[in-house]
């Protein structure tokens, strides 16, 4: 099924077609050397809103067990410890001494800040290598996927959970309303539903196409999971916004509780940037249209003057632009991405090798086209030495900028 015919939120019907990518393959489908040369399945990536809620959707085509095996960590990136510990103190002053449950754990970052809090906690992941890790740090976790029919179990088994949080995980799942009717079935009476995903209006505005790929099922609005919460007797009651993956919500949902002014605040600025009109969407796609000729362009000219360019990172987000841009390894050497789990295997789609940040000391390319661009302020500091040494940042959106500003770049002087 490459396009849907109703919202999975609201239910409302026909959700627009705006940004047609093509066919790519799972965006964390990553590929070993030895199947380098073997075809592997794309399907369509068509990027769809519904004018009725502002929910941002591609079809669900993930193939089945998946996620059973997963190589994103939170853990690899510096900021995520602080982020986490933060939200840890947030979800033990609402859920006290009672059972705090995070669905989609991943490798127990969240949880286990929780547990230095005197948290009583369980994760809950259909990844079994990242349980692993996770249960490292001394979280207790439940390996498989949730639903409203593994609640039931989860429910009787450890007690109902006076905090359900899901970080970063909420935009992966295809039908949301069955996992909503586990979170309902699971949660306290009084208590709380936490939602951490990006915000579909710093989406729009930043030009950040590439958070949509096949496991990003949902980039969402505020209205979008206001709709969806009310068809479960859940209010959202607060939200904070984070500066996180280039701009996200934290979304606070309770079934009977006072609302925070800073709901209908979101609410309306949404309204106001028109995230439920057909020519928000057209404009984005025009938009989208030139990043993709300035920034083939540019790197069409580094080529050209002999520069060396490789990719720092090998996030999700970076698989959807290199292989909608059909940015391959003629253009970028290699990339590098600080998760083990990722060195040594190969860019889904574009086939492009992943190293570690050290092979930047050895082999000192000229530019580094930063694909993880959500993490740039840190990669810069990791980075500092290239940079010290000559080496230039292309960081891609919201539109393509040469860090530092370059009015000419010269050729690599011959050997």
């Amino acid at each position: 099924m490459a396009l849907l015919t109703r919202c999975r939120a609201c239910l409302a019907s026909k959700p627009y077609l705006f940004l047609p990518m093509g066919d790519h393959p799972p965006a964390n489908g990553f590929v070993r050397a030895e199947d380098i040369a073997k075809d592997h399945p794309a399907d369509p990536l068509n990027s769809q809103v519904c004018l009725g809620c502002g929910l941002i959707q591609v079809a669900d085509q993930v193939p089945d067990g998946f996620f059973e095996h997963y190589l994103y960590m939170p853990s690899s990136a510096t900021s995520m410890h602080g982020h986490f510990a933060e939200l840890a103190e947030i979800l033990k002053q609402q859920a006290g001494t009672g059972l705090i449950v995070d669905i989609g754990c991943n490798d127990g970052l969240l949880l286990s800040a929780c547990n230095t809090l005197g948290g009583t906690t369980l994760g809950v992941d259909p990844a079994a290598n990242l349980a692993e890790i996770a249960r490292s740090r001394g979280v207790e976790v439940e390996v498989g996927y949730f639903s409203a029919a593994a609640a039931q179990g989860l429910a009787d088994k450890h007690g109902r959970a006076k905090a359900i949080v899901t970080t970063n995980t909420f935009n992966h799942i295809g039908d949301l309303h069955d996992f909503m009717r586990g979170v309902a079935h699971w949660l306290a009476d009084d208590g709380v539903f936490v939602i951490e995903v990006p915000w579909a209006k710093d989406l729009l505005e930043k030009n950040e196409f590439d958070t949509i790929y096949h496991e990003h099922v949902s980039e969402f609005s505020l209205l979008s999971l206001v709709k969806l919460g009310a068809l479960f007797d859940l209010t959202v009651v607060d939200v904070h916004r984070l500066g996180v993956h280039g701009g996200s919500m934290r979304v606070f949902l309770k079934r009977a509780a006072i609302v925070e002014a800073v709901v209908a605040e979101m609410l309306t600025e949404e309204r106001e940037a028109g995230m439920c009109s057909m020519a928000t969407y057209q404009a984005f796609s025009d938009r989208i249209e030139s990043v993709r000729d300035d920034l083939t362009t540019m790197l069409a000219d580094m080529k050209a003057q002999g520069l060396r360019i490789a990719g720092y990172g090998a996030p999700a987000k970076g698989n959807t632009l290199l292989n909608f841009f059909k940015i391959g390894p003629e253009t970028l050497d290699y990339l590098v991405d600080r998760n083990p789990l990722k060195q040594g295997l190969y860019s889904p789609g574009m086939k492009i090798p992943i190293r570690p940040p050290e092979a930047l000391v050895e082999d000192r390319p000229d530019v580094l086209l930063v694909l993880a661009w959500n993490f740039f302020r840190e990669i810069r500091e990791q980075q500092s030495a290239f940079e010290a040494g000559g080496g230039l940042f292309l960081v891609p959106l919201p539109s393509p900028v040469l860090i530092p500003d370059r009015t000419s770049i010269r050729s690599k002087p011959a050997a």
